[in-house]
């Protein structure tokens, strides 16, 4: 019998990133209007960015169906294997609660974790559970190792632009039209599974520098692991901060890890958003 995990989009891993892996790879369905999108499946992230920036209307996503689930883990228990299921934070979407009322009926066969994050957060709870997998571990096994795993991630973003911030109601058209006219760039994070925003400075240079004093604050775990990623269409934001924060990478031995985020996080961050995910050193 073997643990098979299952994560659905808002992760950001991508579905052939989940196949490679042996991972099964549910998506959440985006709309822009009326038009329906299967996240990451029949939109790509940079086709969610292409649309998003010529619309006037903000996209919505929606939470995965506990039909979905059933599916999903009635093929991994016909197997005869057992099922880990992560999932986007439960304050965010209602994803987590369809994953639970699905698994009701496998018999403890499937077990649900709620990350209690989003995106890049999500993707290293979900690494730190193909190690757990690798090691034999049972799925029950794993959700106590998540459950405890997560009280220790770190997920923050500069947001480079505040109009989507506005659009979807978490600040208001003057503080956006204020924001721009000074440039503002805002720090964003995930505390207690919602996005808050922890910091805002003024032009880009300066947001580079808040973001990596906000990180090196807190410090990084190099045993466990970690992602940065860009919104938007192009990386250069995210080479940018990289290089203007070098030295909180010389300690990471080889290539740092790169993502792209994908709709959940970005219909409220934007283009242009440099994120970063880890786990944040013992005190």
């Amino acid at each position: 019998m073997a643990v098979r995990l299952i994560v659905d989009s808002a992760s950001d891993i991508l579905p052939e990133e989940a196949q490679a892996l042996g991972i099964v790879h549910l998506p959440m369905t985006v709309y822009f209007g009326e038009t329906e999108y299967a996240d990451a499946v029949t939109l790509s992230h940079r086709g969610f960015y292409e649309r998003l920036i010529e619309s006037d209307v903000l996209p919505t996503t929606c939470q995965i169906p506990p039909s979905a689930f059933e599916a999903a883990f009635a093929s991994v228990t016909q197997a005869g294997d057992t099922a880990v299921v992560v999932t986007i934070s439960s304050k965010l979407s209602g994803t987590y609660q369809s994953a639970c009322i699905a698994a009701e009926e496998f018999d403890g066969d499937v077990v649900v974790v709620d990350s209690e994050s989003v995106s890049l957060g999500e993707r290293i709870l979900v690494q730190c559970a193909q190690t757990y997998v690798a090691q034999g571990l049972s799925a029950q096994e794993i959700k106590a190792r998540l459950d405890e795993d997560k009280k220790h991630i770190r997920v923050m973003a500069l947001v480079d632009t505040l109009e989507y911030l506005k659009k979807g109601g978490r600040i208001s058209a003057a503080t956006a039209f204020a924001g721009g006219l000074l440039s503002i760039k805002p720090v964003v994070g995930l505390e207690n599974g919602e996005l808050v925003a922890i910091g805002k400075a003024r032009g880009s240079r300066q947001g580079n520098n808040l973001l990596r004093e906000l990180v090196q604050k807190v410090g990084i775990d190099f045993e466990k692991p970690l992602c940065l990623a860009y919104s938007g269409l192009d990386d250069s934001l995210l080479k940018k901060y990289i290089e203007d924060s070098k030295e909180l990478w010389q300690d990471y031995d080889g290539k740092l890890p790169i993502a792209t985020v994908g709709c959940t996080i970005g219909a409220h961050v934007g283009p242009g958003a440099v994120a970063v995910a880890f786990f944040e050193q013992h005190s």
